[in-house]
């Protein structure tokens, strides 16, 4: 019973990394990748839509994304709902295709990506300390019930840390290498 919840302890710590890096694929750097996109919503066929949905993304070149729209008629609406996703970034839609370049950063907007990125960071820590605690709480429960002695309750907790402490310690390290890319000019 204590090896099912450190195992599930360890799974929602996972998808708490999984999820941090989703994030992180968000966070322009001054190269193109399509994820800078993911976000974006577009207005189609009466309904809201991501534009993935509705559209492929690739990046041709490093500073520059194509958006090329399954239906042509909707090139527009989709460089719409770029410009207004506060991306920074200004699409020019050409035939059918939606050009998106990608401008250098200035050094101010770094930092505030930076700022950003903390804070995606401590949100992913609280995500594993907060799952941490849940699982601590299940232990001190087996225990109280007489399920685990108490030895075996310190040894599981002790084990528990020492995956909190490993997970905090791989999101600082997403957060230096995404840190560091972010700042590179």
């Amino acid at each position: 019973m204590p090896e099912k919840t450190l195992r599930s302890a360890k799974e929602a710590m996972d998808k708490a990394l999984e999820a941090l890096s989703r994030e992180f694929s968000t966070v322009r750097t001054g190269k193109a990748t399509p994820a800078l996109l993911d976000q974006v919503r577009v207005e189609a066929y009466g309904s809201l839509m991501s534009l993935k949905q509705v559209a492929n993304v690739g990046a041709p070149e490093p500073q520059m994304l194509l958006v090329q729209p399954y239906d042509p008629n909707i090139a527009g609406a989709i460089a719409n709902a770029i410009r207004t996703a506060d991306l920074g970034l200004n699409p020019s839609a050409d035939g059918g295709l939606v050009r998106v370049p990608i401008p250098p950063l200035t050094e101010e907007r770094r930092k505030e990506m930076v700022k950003v990125l903390h804070r995606m960071a401590e949100d992913g820590r609280v995500s594993v300390r907060h799952t941490r605690h849940e699982a601590r709480d299940r232990l001190h429960a087996m225990q109280k019930e007489g399920d685990i002695g108490e030895d075996v309750c310190r040894r599981k907790e002790s084990e528990l840390q020492e995956m909190t402490d490993a997970h905090v310690k791989r999101i600082d390290e997403m957060l230096a290498a995404k840190e560091a890319e972010v700042m590179t000019v």
